[in-house]
């Protein structure tokens, strides 16, 4: 079972329309968006650290 199957599925969020945004709502969106995917990195490295620890503490020798 993989830690990924517990945690509650979500919608994908829906676009925005970038059309009507000017060029320096747009740049602040890309800001945005660049802060988020850090911090959904972040989570990973913190998942993948508990899973690696949870590995090696039932690891067989």
């Amino acid at each position: 079972m993989d830690w990924d199957d517990l945690e509650p599925k979500k919608k994908a969020a829906q676009a925005r329309n970038l059309e009507i945004m000017g060029i320096e709502e747009l740049r602040d969106y890309i800001g945005e968006l660049r802060a988020e995917i850090i911090r959904a990195e972040a989570a990973i490295a913190g998942k993948e650290s508990v899973k690696l620890g949870a590995v090696a503490l039932f690891k067989k020798p």
